[in-house]
């Protein structure tokens, strides 16, 4: 090979300095919150925290596992994403295979496109939106939080096109051993699809987790709020989080080593930690997964 030109070099160099400078800005907000919430109640109301904790002390995150409610809207989230993600999954590749077919295998393919599609381009408002959930029965169970997301017309779209860029002599050999569609989609598409999947699996991951204005819309009672939904209240009313604190032991006695702001960057914290601990492993699919649909083999 070549050996790189100079301006090739000075470049790579550039473009690693500006990634660094940019990983650096996005990892300072999540030391910050660590520093906070391991830190002691007058280092934190005195803005002496930046990096480090001062006053280092875990009764933040004591008190945490001892606070009911975070553990069941924790409990709430896991549950959501297991369901969540599971149908996002089935119903993404069953919508993308048969988009995905030939004109001649699927003449009315194009009109079903459309009818995904569509609906991207044109938001629901939310009152119908919320009376369609409500007509079915769905408000206050698990069912609204995962049902009205089941089909992200994005993830079918990019599932869609990689379908399409798999060699079509690896179907026909299937369709010449006797093979059906059903068993051509689990023996042949999904197995050579593992990138794109585990890419749209951590985007649905992500959506799930993250997801809080529909827990606060459609659900009735606090203890079945998801994790970001319960987060929320706290963020906007810490008074919830004291009366929290008070039900775990004596207040005055808690308040010399917490505060709501420590409190809250340690829930806060945890509620991040498992989509920081799940990207890492996942990230190495989203070139790959994203960008090989595109290139025809």
């Amino acid at each position: 090979m070549k050996s790189q030109s100079m301006g090739r070099k000075a470049f790579l160099v550039l473009d690693h300095i500006i990634l660094a400078a940019l990983g650096v800005l996005c990892l300072l907000p999540f030391l910050n919150l660590l520093a906070i919430s391991f830190s002691s109640s007058y280092a934190v109301s005195a803005n002496l925290v930046a990096f480090w904790p001062v006053g280092f002390n875990t009764k933040n995150y004591e008190l945490m596992m001892k606070s009911g409610q975070f553990l069941t809207a924790f409990g709430v989230s896991a549950v959501r994403v297991i369901l969540g993600v599971g149908l996002n999954m089935i119903m993404i590749v069953l919508c993308a295979y048969p988009l995905s077919r030939e004109k001649s295998q699927f003449p009315s393919g194009r009109y079903y496109a459309w009818y995904f599609v569509l609906p991207m381009l044109f938001n629901v408002p939310l009152i119908p939106w919320y009376l369609v959930i409500k007509s079915t029965g769905l408000i206050d169970t698990m069912g609204a939080l995962v049902i009205p997301g089941a089909v992200q017309v994005f993830s079918i779209i990019v599932l869609l096109n990689f379908f399409r860029a798999l060699p079509k002599e690896l179907e026909e050999a299937a369709y010449m051993d006797g093979a059906g569609h059903l068993a051509t989609l689990l023996r042949i598409y999904v197995p050579l699809s593992a990138p794109s999947l585990a890419t749209l699996t951590l985007f649905s991951l992500v959506y799930h987790w993250n997801s809080w204005f529909d827990g606060l819309i459609l659900m009735n009672r606090p203890e079945h709020y998801p994790l970001q939904s319960y987060l929320q209240t706290i963020l906007i009313t810490p008074e919830t989080l004291l009366h929290n604190l008070a039900n775990t032991g004596d207040l005055s006695r808690i308040l010399n080593f917490v505060s709501a702001r420590s409190s809250r960057a340690s829930q806060i914290f945890i509620a991040a930690l498992p989509i920081l601990l799940v990207y890492p492993f996942l990230q190495k699919y989203f070139t790959k997964g994203l960008v090989l649909g595109s290139v025809k083999g």
